[in-house]
Formats: C-alpha cells, sequence, structure tokens
C-alpha cells in the first residue's frame, strides 16, 4: 500500500502568457521568488518554462502545511501579482493542489 504525505501542500501553478508577455510574465513571477522563499512554510518554490510551448510557466511549490500555503496566498506580493500583474500578463491560468505520494 502507498503512503501519502497528507501534511504538506504541492501547487502546481501554471500560467500561459498573453500573446507577446511571455518575458514579462517570466520577470513577474521570478520576481515572487526571494521573497516566497524566505516565508517560514515554503519548502521549494521553482519556476519553470515549458520547453514545447514558451508561453506556459509554472511554479512547483511545496509547503509545510495547508496553513502556510494559506498565508503565502495572502501575501501582499502573491494578492498584487494575482489582482494587478496577472491581468496584463496572463491568457489563462490554473492553480492545483497535490500530496505527495511516498516512496
Amino acid at each position: 500500500m502507498t503512503k501519502k504525505n497528507t501534511v504538506q501542500v504541492v501547487c502546481v501553478a501554471e500560467f500561459r502568457a498573453l500573446e507577446g508577455k511571455t518575458d514579462d510574465l517570466v520577470a513577474a513571477l521570478h520576481s515572487l521568488i526571494e521573497a516566497t522563499t524566505k516565508e517560514p512554510g515554503c519548502q521549494r518554490y521553482e519556476l519553470n518554462q515549458r520547453v514545447d510551448d514558451v508561453r506556459r510557466v509554472t511554479f512547483v511549490e511545496k509547503w509545510k502545511d495547508q496553513k502556510a500555503f494559506d498565508e503565502h496566498c495572502q501575501m501582499p506580493y502573491i494578492k498584487h501579482f494575482f489582482d494587478d500583474v496577472r491581468p496584463q500578463l496572463v491568457e489563462d491560468f490554473e492553480v492545483k493542489l497535490y500530496q505527495e505520494i511516498l516512496p
């Protein structure tokens, strides 16, 4: 039987840049890394760009627990990105939460 880590939260947040806005989106998302990685519950915050569709940029995140993830979502820089920056740069996005299946 497999085991799951039911405490930690894994988040995959994928964004598709508006046409011509990929570099701006990458820069905006990259600017979130330093502050986010200093949050006490952040265990992983990795920014990736798809090879077959460079307009798709994805964060793979791991958080100590749901509370840490929820607190992250309320940080002023995250709220600013989603409320003010994202509409200018992002065609569509999807944020999904996972539980890690342990080895």
